[in-house]
């Protein structure tokens, strides 16, 4: 644990995914799937690595706010950020000058979470376990210990977090145990993102289906005749038993989104996610309540800003599932305060997973969420997008569409070298390739 952090490198890493059209939908046609990819590197030689997500152009922003706090870290040991890790994450957030940017939320926020997300992986390699793991080990005094309650008491305090914790230690065993064997559920989103043919939907479908897939994503919001075509060719396919669930990534208004679900429910969704702005949550209440006759749930949670957000989303009855992800809020100790607010209000969590590294990520924390915490699968289920895992060094292991827990040390989320070097924008061999031939 006397790790010193003796440098921090960024790296600006792209995916020129927008050529297939992989992660389309109806506010982002165009994504280049990316990541803010942060090193640490220590004094003994030990290695931490974290990122966040980002969709291209931008990425710079990010990769500046990560510089600007890489002050914070340098000459820190590892023993002097866990031995009070709710203090060093009040340090990151809350630097009396960079915080004005802020204050937890947009992109130093990200930065944020790419920064601690390296060292949560230096943590897990140091202990020489998976991340998942790692938390599953800590006791509940430690896991309080990382989470910042300000701002979130009027909701949960630190003694009704540790009761959470506690309680859940009955069968800890057994459900991990059950994990290691079954694995995770997972949803699929990679066979209908907006903008695929039908003819790709349709093939993807019949092999997600002989796969073992029994729950799937469609994209929707852009043109409502298109939505029915679509949903009801996907319906048909799939069957009248599986689960179908609906993103519309904040494309409607609050009346809008109303009634185009209105529309669109005879095809039974069990969830519309994102209708609105993520930042409406009374908007999202009132929708909520309105599509509640209809069977269908409201889902948002992946540009939620912080734990407050989500704080008052579960307040305000305005969220039916909560998606945590793992690179918007501030990395782990963030995503615990979420976990454990979700949990008090009995509101199931279904992690955001769309994107380079996200799923290699989210994974550890809905493992996490169910062995130590919730103990509950009654609709949950992580969401998994089939792109970009290989160039990873420990990508996410998917068997009858469950994820099966990663047994790596650290939080999955180091890239290969030669990955990194192909995709480094905008000098590397793929970006340069791209411009070479006028595609870029």
């Amino acid at each position: 644990m006397q790790q010193q952090i003796v440098e921090v490198r960024v790296e600006d890493v792209r995916f020129p995914t927008s050529l297939q059209q992989h992660g389309s939908d109806a506010m982002h046609p165009d994504p280049d799937y990316s990541a803010a990819y942060v090193v640490l590197e220590t004094d003994g030689g030990r290695r931490g690595y974290g990122l966040t997500f980002t969709l291209g152009r931008g990425t710079q922003v990010v990769v500046c706010a990560v510089e600007a706090l890489s002050g914070l870290l340098l000459g820190k040991t590892l023993e002097d950020i866990v031995d009070d890790f709710r203090g060093f994450y009040r340090l990151l957030t809350s630097d009396s000058q960079m915080r004005w940017i802020g204050p937890e939320k947009g992109a130093i926020h990200l930065a944020t979470a790419a920064l601690l997300n390296a060292v949560w992986d230096l943590w897990a390699r140091v202990e020489g376990k998976p991340l998942w793991k790692l938390l599953v080990d800590l006791s509940p005094e430690q896991l309080v210990s990382c989470v910042d309650f300000r701002y979130i008491s009027d909701a949960l305090t630190e003694q009704q977090a540790l009761d959470l914790l506690r309680e859940a230690q009955a069968g800890k065993a057994e459900r991990e145990q059950q994990m290691l064997q079954e694995g995770y559920p997972a949803y699929t989103t990679s066979c209908a993102w907006l903008g695929y043919s039908d003819q790709q939907l349709t093939q993807l479908c019949t092999d997600a289906l002989a796969n073992g897939w029994s729950r799937f994503k469609v994209k929707v919001g852009a043109e409502l005749k298109d939505d029915e075509r679509r949903c009801r060719l996907i319906r048909q396919m799939i069957g009248p038993d599986k689960t179908l669930l609906m993103d519309a990534n904040q494309r409607w208004d609050v009346g809008e989104a109303i009634r185009w679900m209105s529309s669109l429910a005879p095809f039974r969704p069990l969830w519309i996610e994102e209708p609105t702005s993520p930042d409406d949550i009374l908007g999202h209440a009132a929708i909520s309540k309105a599509l509640a006759p209809l069977g269908i749930g409201v889902a948002s949670g992946e540009q939620c800003h912080n734990r407050v957000m989500f704080k008052q989303f579960l307040q305000a009855s305005a969220l039916q599932f909560v998606q945590i992800d793992s690179c918007r809020l501030g990395s782990v100790n963030e995503n615990l305060a979420v976990l454990l607010m979700a949990h008090k209000f009995q509101v199931p969590v279904c992690p955001h997973a769309g994107g380079v590294g996200l799923c290699e990520l989210v994974q550890h924390l809905i493992l996490f969420d169910y062995i130590s915490l919730s103990a509950d699968l009654t609709n949950r289920m992580c969401e998994y997008v089939d792109h970009l895992h290989q160039h990873f060094s420990s990508p996410v292991v998917i068997r009858n569409a469950h994820y099966l827990p990663p047994k790596d040390p650290g939080y999955s989320c180091e890239m290969l070298e030669s990955s990194v070097e192909a995709h480094r924008f905008p000098h590397g061999r793929v970006w340069a390739d791209l411009s070479a031939q006028g595609r870029r």
